[in-house]
């Protein structure tokens, strides 16, 4: 099988607040001396990992994302009948073996939380309802082998994919086999603002003709370019050898990364879309990103195909420059205009389906 397996996607969104910064504007970013709007790897992630495909097609093999497992073991023992005290002392050993417990003020309730975030599979969740079960019915704490409820490797797909880090216990951390670069606009872009003004229904107007609330929100609109690199050996040994699994969740993180949208403001704006073309490349090459493509942006009326056509150039450059960066390749364009790829050898052209057994065969 190839090593590395690479995407460059190519998909364009009207006007949208799809990732905020601090201030609720659009996330940009300066490359070649112009502004691009930018949506940042961790947004994305989180989108495709929590996207009803990939939770369907991975269903019983993806984690959470959380600082409550301390909170919720204390909300089940709490159900089983155990006093406050008791299961107060049992969550505070639970929550420790995955990181060191948040402060709590003073005059706060406990929340048995702790400081980050840390990305647990089922079978890691499982075995703490197990524990609780067990300390439940013999009314009592855990001891230290009990507590061992940590997995090197667990059998999650998503942390198989974007890995973890534990800094309390370092030896549990799992290296992520899919690096995901920030999806950033191929031309110049402008974060604009929307002033808007709501309405009272139940105001006639006879007196007041002013509007209920005014606010601002600021958008932008573009061609975005994101880049993706899978190394699928990593992802096969993080998930213990199982190259099925393996290959279950590159089929469905392909698709949600095609196919889903970053939920910011969508109720405002219903930027949700697809990807315009698909450039997936397999080998055991070293990756690269193809953004050096867009240093100079583009312009002019046909954004996409002259997107395509920067992109296969860039593409192109780089082979001439050290030999293929690819053994195979295969294209997706949902551009009508689009003709084929311009790129030298031969390159698989077709749909998402085809897309994915593609990326299954060394063919």
């Amino acid at each position: 099988m190839s090593h590395f397996i690479q995407l460059h996607l190519l998909t364009s969104y009207p006007p949208a607040n799809l990732n905020r910064d601090d201030l609720g504007r659009p996330k940009t970013a300066l490359m070649g001396g112009a502004k691009r709007l930018r949506v940042s790897s961790q947004s994305l992630k989180r989108t495709w990992r929590t996207s009803v495909l990939f939770e369907e097609a991975l269903a019983g093999h993806v984690g959470a994302r959380t600082k409550r497992l301390g909170k919720e073991a204390y909300d089940q023992l709490i159900e089983k009948g155990v006093d406050q005290k008791m299961a107060a002392a049992c969550a505070e050993k639970i929550a420790g073996v995955f990181g060191k417990l948040r402060k709590v003020e003073k005059g706060e309730a406990k929340e048995f939380e702790i400081e980050q975030l840390v990305h647990v599979g089922l079978e890691e969740r499982q075995a703490i309802s197990g524990l609780v079960e067990t300390l439940a019915a013999e009314k009592r704490e855990p001891n230290d082998d009990e507590l061992k409820l940590l997995r090197h490797k667990p059998a999650a797909a998503d942390v198989a994919l974007f890995g973890r880090m534990l800094a309390a216990v370092p030896e549990y951390n799992v290296d992520a086999a899919c690096q995901v670069a920030h999806a950033i606009t191929v031309h110049a872009a402008e974060v604009e603002d929307d002033y808007f003004t709501a309405v009272d229904d139940l105001n006639s107007g006879d007196k007041d003709r002013g509007a209920a609330h005014i606010g601002e929100s600021g958008f932008g609109a573009g061609l975005f370019y994101l880049y993706i690199c899978i190394d699928r050996q990593q992802l096969v040994e993080n998930l213990q050898g199982n190259s099925e699994l393996a290959d279950q969740a590159i089929a469905a993180l392909v698709e949600a990364a095609v196919k889903t949208s970053p939920k910011g403001k969508q109720n405002s704006f219903g930027s949700r879309a697809h990807a315009s073309y698909v450039l997936a490349e397999k080998g055991n090459q070293q990756p690269r990103s193809l953004s050096t493509a867009y240093l100079r942006p583009v312009t002019g009326q046909d954004q996409t195909l002259d997107a395509i056509k920067c992109l296969e150039r860039q593409a192109q450059a780089f082979d001439d420059a050290y030999e293929a960066g690819a053994d195979s390749r295969f294209v997706i364009s949902a551009e009508p205009d689009y003709e084929g790829p311009q790129l030298k050898g031969d390159i698989k052209k077709g749909n998402l389906a085809e897309l994915i057994a593609f990326l299954k065969t060394d063919q």
